[in-house]
């Protein structure tokens, strides 16, 4: 849930909490109200939590070499490529 998505259901729960004057059969505005609000205020400590935490992210690829033939025979020769880079979002400082 984005942080506009929580902010969304907290006043949409305060308005059907606070400011709806109507009564359903068997369903409680208040009550649905503050329900929205809730998991509104859920989704947004989610959010901020996540963008707080998940900021850079570190890929490792390796991919085949093609085939070389050796100068000597007798030392192994590594057929993979490992292949490191990090990933930054936009507002992390430059190092």
């Amino acid at each position: 849930m984005t942080l506009a998505g929580s902010i969304f259901l907290i006043m949409l729960g305060a308005i059907l909490t606070w400011a709806v004057e109507f009564d359903l059969a068997g369903v409680d505005i208040n009550v649905v109200g503050v329900i929205l609000m809730l998991g509104g205020i859920a989704g947004l400590l989610f959010g901020i939590w996540r963008l707080t935490n998940v900021r850079r992210t570190a890929v490792t690829r390796t991919t085949p070499v093609s085939p070389v033939t050796p100068v000597n025979p007798v030392t192994p020769v590594d057929s993979t490529r490992t292949q490191v880079y990090e990933e930054r979002r936009y507002d992390d400082p430059l190092i």
